[in-house]
């Protein structure tokens, strides 16, 4: 004789299945699709209903800014359709919010976004002088300045570039943490494209903006991602890769702003015979 036992359902059981019950809802609720880019920043869009909540994350140690814009169909934005923000690092923010605007048909969109290292509200520290960005005795010559025409204009205006043989060693103009450094490149040219081959350190100051070195030499940059550096202290060697016509270092002091670009700011340099206020094409300028 085969006997059957059947276990009776225990308060504890109904309790347990609907609980079982709500996370599979809850599931179904907030399935979300994700756009990285660059492994710092990742886009999310969680779905309830038809409707759709955007949220960004910082996946790193660092402030970023990102612009973000959208384009929908039978959605209804709650908001403008384009914002720039500044998230902080670690961090994660709803970006906008999505409604159906028709029952009977499913919503469509499509979202573009760029980012960029830096704070777009940051306020720079006009009293600072900084360090011209190479060894203590040294000097060279200026090809381009503030406003030279040849590149730097719009948001390059304030840059610096120094004319420098390849293997120069790079000095840090001002303190900071060391935010991003691409090191792998060999190649320069002047060809559409080719400023993706730079090499360069990015360091970001106490007051959210960017001191960033550009064009250094393969295997060029000595310290790594989140070390703290001093002013004067040596961070690399100049070189010759990216977008350019001959070895030369690309410096400047950026705030982020739309789109992932970096607008240029004014500093001032303390150098062996005083204070620079508007580096010019031609001067050659010793470090103290």
């Amino acid at each position: 004789m085969t006997i059957i036992v059947i276990e009776r359902p225990t308060a504890r059981t109904f309790l347990t299945q609907r609980l079982l019950a709500a996370i599979v809802l809850l599931l179904v609720a907030v399935i979300a699709s994700a756009e990285c880019k660059d492994e710092w920043i990742c886009v999310d869009a969680i779905e309830d209903g038809g409707n759709v909540n955007l949220h960004a994350r910082n996946l790193r140690n660092f402030p970023i800014t990102y612009t973000l814009s959208i384009r929908t169909r039978h959605l209804r934005v709650d908001g403008p359709k384009t914002v720039t923000r500044t998230l902080a690092p670690n961090q994660s923010e709803q970006v906008m919010q999505l409604f159906r605007t028709n029952a009977k048909r499913k919503g469509d969109y499509r979202i573009s976004y760029e980012w960029t290292i830096g704070d777009k509200d940051a306020v720079h520290d006009d009293d600072h002088l900084y360090a011209l960005p190479y060894s203590s005795g040294k000097s060279y010559r200026v090809l381009q300045g503030y406003g030279s025409r040849f590149s730097h204009t719009g948001l390059e205006e304030f840059a610096v570039d120094l004319e420098m043989p390849i293997g120069t060693p790079i000095h840090a103009a001002r303190a900071g943490v060391v935010a991003r450094i691409q090191e792998s490149y060999a190649r320069g040219c002047w060809d559409d494209g080719c400023g993706k081959f730079a090499n360069f350190v990015v360091i970001l100051h106490s007051d959210g903006t960017t001191g960033e070195y550009y064009h250094l030499r393969k295997d060029g940059v000595l310290p790594e991602v989140g070390d703290r550096v001093s002013q004067g202290q040596k961070i690399g060697y100049s070189g010759n890769t990216g977008h350019t016509t001959m070895p030369h270092l690309h410096f400047a002091v950026y705030r982020a702003t739309e789109w992932g670009n970096t607008q240029s700011i004014p500093v001032r340099f303390q150098g062996a015979d005083g204070i620079i206020h508007r580096p010019r094409r031609g001067g050659r300028y010793q470090a103290l």
